[in-house]
């Protein structure tokens, strides 16, 4: 869902019309309480309108397609968010490098909760998914895979779209957790991905629990 207080401006907008919408209550009721009861039901009206015809609106999904790179180089482009410390990524990570030489990049969205994430409130949320980020390249780097990562927006479709636009990737991993677990999943963050954007998309599912309970998690 769009947020439409991703913005100063729109948050600075949303605070003035919300004094407006009070005011206007108040000033309604001071003249008589049926005119105060009248003016709540007109303004509710309206932002019940506006609400279902534009706030709650999703982003149309339009194909992107991402800008060439030198040749020679292969280039992957790595979304997950929890599973990024899962070794069933790892292992599907270095199955497509198959040894050539690759650049890859790891997006690791910020976890938020709903009400923060209206609030721009979005430091805790992007700390915690740099700590995870961290792990997950040294993990690679162990490994023998150079890779570098950033944290992007918790919209993990934004996120893609955000990283398409600089690093170029020839094909794009989403890792998420198994269905029936997966947020990403229920959100149709894979399908949607495959239709919106025009690179090989590869879904890797990892099972955390099951990787905790026989160790090879990393």
């Amino acid at each position: 869902m769009r947020n439409p207080f991703r913005s100063e401006a729109a948050a600075f907008r949303f605070v003035w019309l919300t004094i407006g919408y009070l005011a206007l209550i108040v000033i309604g009721s001071a003249i008589n309480t049926w005119v105060g009861v009248v003016v709540f039901l007109v303004e509710s009206s309206v932002v019940a309108w506006w609400w279902f015809t534009h706030g709650a609106r999703q982003d149309p999904i339009v194909p992107v397609a991402p800008p060439e790179h030198p040749a020679g180089e292969r280039r992957i482009l790595v979304i997950a968010n929890e599973t990024v410390a899962g070794g069933e990524l790892l292992n599907a990570i270095r199955r497509q490098a198959n040894g050539s030489r690759t650049s890859l990049l790891v997006v690791t969205p910020a976890l938020n909760g709903q009400v923060k994430h209206w609030a721009n409130d979005e430091d805790g949320a992007r700390a915690a998914a740099q700590v995870r980020l961290d792990a997950s390249l040294a993990a690679l780097h162990l490994a023998g895979i150079e890779a570098r990562g950033e944290v992007g927006d918790d919209d993990p479709l934004q996120a893609i779209d955000d990283a398409l636009r600089t690093f170029a990737p020839d094909e794009l991993i989403i890792s998420t957790h198994p269905a029936g677990r997966s947020n990403w999943l229920e959100r149709n963050v894979v399908s949607n991905a495959r239709e919106r954007f025009a690179l090989p998309v590869t879904h890797v599912v990892v099972d955390l629990e099951a990787e905790r309970r026989l160790g090879t998690g990393y």
